[in-house]
């Protein structure tokens, strides 16, 4: 059978290498994964001691409304809890957004190098994609008001941008909803929020009002440290996310996944942990990249996207011959750079050590 024509030029998604078969491959008893900003200090000790008060009732479909989750993140928000749309993880949301609202003779707007679920998802619909490329790491606002027009129907901001990390300040993301047309969804991933500078937070969800074209995407699966239960989720208005909710698969996050992250919300200890760690060791790293020359985007994510002299690939395979495993650029549309997630202190020590020991040899 054949399928629709637009396959023949695209190919699914690629993940960063898993542990075990690196170790395997290159026969190594330690392997540190820096590559797919994981969190690096785990996920709430009370999830852990919950899981097992979970297990009762496998053979019974889970609560496709996700009635508890539901009502304790709607109460954390601060929103009703008819505008939260769940997914399997928020990139589920962005296949939703666009299952709902892209088809041929549409187009969709989008930063590049950016999230590339975006433009996967918007393909297999049909839809053109339009892509503009990012100014020093960040999103070029003006240019991506220029190109909406008739047929658009989604514009895509990424904020923290990944790969680049960099924030969209909340005086221009005003400014571009100010001037986008209301018939426009504006779709704001804000899928590494709780990482963000907390003197920088934009506090995106207090717009939701004023713009009823703006979507929020926001995710477990980062600070979290539940990116293994996929749930990701999107915020809206009650009229948008009944839309969404039609699409969405009846059943497509478990109770596990749901009474976890219900539990994971109400641990403020361990997301102020990971917060604090995160910014220390990044703010270390930056000032390692500093001293060694290398540039890098500001980033309020948990990595950071650091230049080099040669091919991301080359600094890659040597990291990973050393039990180091980073993403490269030239995998994420960005050559000569590596994005690497921060780590612990020890696990950063070390790899900074390796990176000099590499620029050294260059």
């Amino acid at each position: 059978m054949e399928a629709k024509q637009v396959f023949k030029n695209m190919s699914p998604y690629t993940p960063g290498k898993q542990i075990e078969d690196v170790k395997k491959e290159l026969g190594l008893s330690k392997i540190i994964k820096l590559a797919s900003n994981e969190n690096p200090f785990g996920y709430s000790e009370k999830v852990r001691e919950s899981i097992p008060n979970m297990l009762d009732g496998l053979e019974i479909y889970p609560d496709g409304y996700a009635k508890a989750l539901r009502e304790e993140l709607a109460l954390h928000l601060g929103v009703k809890e008819e505008q939260l749309t769940f997914g399997s993880g928020s990139d589920e949301v962005v296949d939703i957004l666009c299952r709902t609202y892209l088809e041929k003779g549409t187009n969709t707007i989008m930063a590049t190098p950016t999230f590339p679920q975006y433009k996967h998802n918007a393909l297999i619909q049909g839809a053109e994609i339009i892509e503009v490329p990012l100014i020093n790491g960040y999103h070029d606002l003006p240019s991506m008001l220029n190109a909406v027009n008739q047929e658009t129907k989604i514009v895509w901001l990424c904020s923290p941008n990944n790969p680049t990390g960099s924030l969209i300040p909340k005086g221009e993301l005003i400014h571009f909803l100010e001037g986008c047309p209301a018939n426009v969804l504006v779709v704001l991933d804000e899928a590494y929020y709780e990482y963000i500078d907390r003197d920088k937070n934009p506090n995106s969800v207090s717009l939701l009002d004023k713009y009823p074209n703006l979507v929020i995407l926001r995710t477990f699966s980062k600070a979290y440290g539940l990116a293994n239960l996929r749930v990701g989720y999107g915020i809206a208005s009650v009229e948008i996310t009944k839309f969404l909710n039609i699409t969405r698969g009846p059943f497509n996050t478990t109770t596990i996944s749901q009474l976890s992250a219900l539990t994971a919300i109400k641990d403020t200890d361990f997301l102020e942990h990971t917060y604090n760690e995160n910014m220390t060791n990044k703010l270390k790293f930056m000032d390692f990249c500093n001293e060694a020359g290398l540039k890098y985007y500001d980033s309020e994510a948990n990595f950071l996207f650091v230049k080099l002299p040669t091919s991301g690939d080359q600094l890659f395979d040597y990291l990973l011959k050393n039990g180091f495993i980073v993403r490269s650029g030239e995998a994420l549309g960005h050559p000569k750079g590596v994005r690497i997630t921060i780590g612990s202190s020890e696990n950063m020590e070390e790899l900074q050590t390796l990176i000099k020991n590499y620029l050294a040899t260059v």
